[in-house]
C-alpha cells in the first residue's frame, strides 16, 4: 500500500463557484478574497447540584457540578472582493433581495482549494446564501488600483464535502 503524503494548502489557489439569475457566465473564478469561512458551535452549559458531600470532612452537602454540552451550530457571513466588471449580476443579485425576494435568490456555492499541482484536495460547501451588502472601495483620483466590489453573503450551512 502507498503511503499516503500530505501537502499544505496555499490559500492563493482557490476557486468560487456561486450561480446567480440572468447570468450566462457563472460568478466563480473571479474573486480576489474570500473571508468568513467559518462554523461554529455553541456550548451549552448546565449546572446542577448533586447530593454528594464536598468539604471539610465530607460535611457538606449538595456539590454543584457543571456539565458543557454541544448546543447550536452557527456559520458566519461570507465576504467576497473581487474587481470591478462591467456586469451587474452582483448588483441585480442584491437588488432583487432588497426589493424581498431573499427566498427565491438563496444560493448554493462551493469554494474548491487546489494543490500547487492544481489538483482539487478540499472542497466546501455553503448553502442558502443571500446578499446582505454590497460595497464598492473608495475612489481616489490619480489612482491607478483596481475599483473593488465587495458582496456579505448570509448563509445558512458552511461544510466539508471533500
Amino acid at each position: 500500500m502507498a503511503e499516503k503524503t500530505y501537502e499544505v494548502l496555499s490559500n492563493a489557489r482557490f476557486y468560487l463557484e456561486i450561480h446567480v439569475d440572468g447570468s450566462d457566465d457563472r460568478i466563480d473564478g473571479y474573486f480576489m478574497e474570500c473571508q468568513g469561512f467559518k462554523r461554529t458551535q455553541e456550548v451549552a452549559e448546565i449546572c446542577e447540584v448533586t447530593p454528594q458531600k464536598w468539604g471539610k470532612n465530607g460535611t457538606s452537602k449538595g456539590r454543584v457540578v457543571r456539565t458543557k454540552l454541544p448546543g447550536n451550530v452557527k456559520s458566519e457571513n461570507i465576504i467576497l472582493r473581487r474587481g470591478l466588471t462591467i456586469s451587474k449580476v452582483i448588483w441585480d443579485w442584491f437588488a432583487e433581495v432588497e426589493a424581498g425576494k431573499w427566498s427565491e435568490q438563496r444560493r448554493d456555492g462551493d469554494i474548491t482549494i487546489y494543490t500547487q499541482g492544481a489538483e482539487e484536495a478540499a472542497r466546501f460547501r455553503f448553502r442558502g446564501a443571500w446578499p446582505t451588502s454590497y460595497k464598492l472601495s473608495d475612489f481616489k483620483a490619480g489612482s491607478g488600483e483596481f475599483e473593488i466590489e465587495e458582496l456579505e453573503l448570509a448563509v445558512d450551512e458552511f461544510i466539508r464535502v471533500k
